[in-house]
């Protein structure tokens, strides 16, 4: 009994020492921390499975600044990273049992059907080709297509229409490339595998422009604003999504709620204001859920 007794208030502490940890003023996070002890979900669902299991697998991306780095504690921080926390938490599983795995654009899809990770939050576009074989909740955040170049713009690029003839990077199965591969097919794109890459390669001259959405871009000049900046204005919408898996309808309804219950209690926004609000020059407005 006493055992018993030392046990629950030993998980009280965590719980109150790991929310307490993620509203923290120094800490680049929100209040994704907090755990819903008393989260019950029925038999068979994922969320009975996750919660009875006391862990999570999340897909992020660790290369892109505000949304999803690896800091140099080798942890990632930044508001998928966040949104993540959020997820787990609704489901009764604290932070420090989440176990990220780096999802590059192009491998997000099949980390989801080859149950390498429950769920992908890693600045995907929900688009019809991807909901063939995965399905999304959310969105919870819209992003829009931009374009970065060397500081001073020496090319005189201003939108995309201003690409013909430009060496151009983005990353392999991104929507972004794909854009300008199909609507702007007189430039020379170049594709890596993540954004880190195009960004070594403007600033060594290796190519002229990288585009991809703004917020991954302002991530990026915040690392180094002495070599780029943003041109025109965003020419797409990237509504960003929560990737699981194809069929899943409970789990994709529990998290769209899990978002929406955010949006409300404000734990969203303070996500937010603590990770890309920092750089973004506008507070943005939740997006409304698509309950498809």
């Amino acid at each position: 009994m006493r055992i018993g007794r030392w046990m629950r208030l030993a998980g009280t502490v965590l719980v109150l020492t790991l929310a307490a940890a993620a509203c923290g003023g120094d800490d680049e996070g929100g209040d994704g921390g907090q755990v819903n002890e008393g989260a019950s979900f029925a038999e068979g669902t994922t969320m009975a499975r996750l919660q009875q299991e006391g862990a999570v697998t999340i897909g992020t991306k660790f290369d892109q600044p505000l949304f999803g780095l690896k800091n140099l504690e080798g942890k990632p921080e930044g508001f998928d990273v966040e949104i993540g926390k959020l997820i787990a938490g609704e489901l009764g599983i604290a932070e420090d049992k989440i176990t990220w795995v780096e999802s590059v654009s192009a491998n997000r899809e099949p980390f989801i059907q080859q149950d390498k990770v429950d769920f992908v939050v890693a600045t995907y576009t929900i688009n019809d080709k991807r909901k063939e074989v995965v399905d999304f909740a959310g969105p919870y955040y819209e992003a829009g297509q931009d374009i970065m170049v060397a500081k001073g713009n020496p090319e005189g690029i201003g939108g995309p229409d201003d690409l013909a003839g430009k060496k151009v990077c983005s990353v392999t199965g991104s929507t972004p490339a794909e854009n300008i591969r199909t609507n702007y097919p007189d430039a020379d794109l170049t594709e890596f595998d993540v954004y880190s890459k195009c960004a070594e390669a403007l600033k060594n001259g290796q190519v002229q422009a990288v585009t991809t959405d703004n917020v991954i871009l302002l991530g990026l000049i915040s690392q180094d604003e002495e070599s780029f900046e943003l041109v025109g204005e965003p020419f797409t919408k990237e509504p960003y999504g929560i990737g699981v898996k194809k069929g899943d309808t409970e789990f994709r309804n529990f998290i769209n709620d899990t978002l929406q219950k955010a949006y409300d209690d404000g734990r969203w926004l303070a996500a937010w204001d603590a990770t890309a609000g920092k750089v973004a020059p506008e507070k943005p407005t939740p997006p409304t859920i698509d309950r498809y």
